[in-house]
């Protein structure tokens, strides 16, 4: 098993391993009860498996802190040695994963610059674990449209639904690598707009600094 990771019997500490029941419930929610096209190959199964390591982390973590906190690459080795499915590739595991983060950075990215009523403002974003600024944005899912996508993001990160102002053939698209970006203007927010992230442990912060203030802006491949 890779990483050398084992369960303990013992009683637990704040270094625990989730428990068998607790990786049986995130492999039927996550990976077994899902469209049998969502299984049909291991990018699709990697990133089913990286659904269940946010629900690991955001809600199991936090509401059991004697639980350990997982990167993706644990937990996926976690995973595939304790979910019967997932079983017969334990051998072939460093090479899916590998695939696997190969191919999203690969998979193309969409969100919005956000300004303000005077067009000299726009929103940003910081990563929770992150010290630099960006545009809302994030990788499209299965079969979603660029603009759908665009509108998900932004709620997701913002809590600000961007739908009503968003124009299809308004934006601006870049190519890093093999990674598609494209980012759509959305303009005339009003200065005094609440924003506040919907999803746990993704975004810190996100305002639309004061001009007088600098902002280290990062605008790269998306790689959460």
């Amino acid at each position: 098993m890779s990483g050398g990771l084992h369960r303990s019997s013992s009683a637990p500490s704040k270094n625990a391993l989730p428990p068998q029941e607790l990786l049986d419930d995130l492999c039927s929610r996550f990976v077994l009860n899902v469209p049998k096209e969502d299984q049909q190959s291991f990018e699709r199964i990697l990133f089913l498996v990286e659904y269940a390591h946010w629900f690991y982390e955001d809600n199991s973590v936090e509401k059991n802190p004697s639980l350990k906190s997982l990167t993706l690459k644990e937990f996926t080795s976690l995973l595939f040695n304790n979910c019967d499915v997932l079983k017969p590739y334990v051998a072939h595991i460093d090479d899916i994963f590998k695939d696997f983060t190969s191919y999203k950075v690969r998979v193309p990215v969409t969100g919005a610059i956000i300004l303000d009523e005077t067009y000299e403002r726009c929103l940003l974003v910081k990563g929770w674990k992150g010290s630099s600024w960006s545009f809302p944005r994030g990788k499209k899912s299965k079969d979603e449209e660029d603009h759908k996508c665009a509108i998900r993001e932004v709620l997701e990160e913002t809590g600000f639904d961007v739908s009503k102002l968003l124009n299809k053939d308004e934006y601006i698209e870049m190519i890093f690598g093999q990674q598609r970006v494209r980012l759509y203007i959305v303009a005339g927010v009003k200065d005094d707009t609440a924003f506040a992230p919907l999803t746990k442990k993704e975004i810190s912060v996100c305002r639309i600094p004061d001009e007088k203030k600098s902002a280290k802006i990062a605008f790269s491949p998306c790689r959460h």
